[in-house]
């Protein structure tokens, strides 16, 4: 009998604990709605510049290299935002534009999505400035 309380116990402290980290995490996590964007700054090799903060006209061939390899693509802004730039599933060429662009200042046009302080752009089209 006593085993059987503590294995009820157990299963409502798990079944307490898991609905109210389903609930926390949902809120938590939950992803703004996208809206058009146009914003300008350097394609970024997300690999490099986070991990020893290369940038600019001397690391654009690095760059380059690194996003045509598969490396994350980012967008540092004027105002020092940087942003996660991927593909629209629809038509990729924009996207795949802006990794012939690494170092390069461009203006981006896309869809602004956020998921708490984490901001990304769908690349809709790219140009170089």
């Amino acid at each position: 009998m006593r085993t059987l309380r503590i294995t009820a116990a157990l299963i409502g402290v798990a079944l307490i604990a898991s609905t109210s980290f389903a609930a926390g995490h949902g809120s938590a996590a939950a992803a703004e709605p996208e809206k058009g964007v146009t914003v300008q700054g350097e394609i970024l090799d997300m690999a490099c510049f986070v991990s020893h903060n290369a940038q600019g006209a001397s690391h654009a061939g690095c760059a380059v290299k690194c996003l045509k390899g598969g490396q994350p693509m980012g967008l540092r802004a004027t105002d020092g935002t940087v942003y996660l730039l991927f593909a629209d599933h629809g038509d990729a060429s924009a996207y795949d534009k802006a990794k012939e662009l690494g170092g390069k200042n461009v203006e981006v046009k896309g869809q602004l999505a956020s998921n708490g302080a984490f901001k990304g752009i769908t690349v809709e089209d790219v140009k170089p400035l």
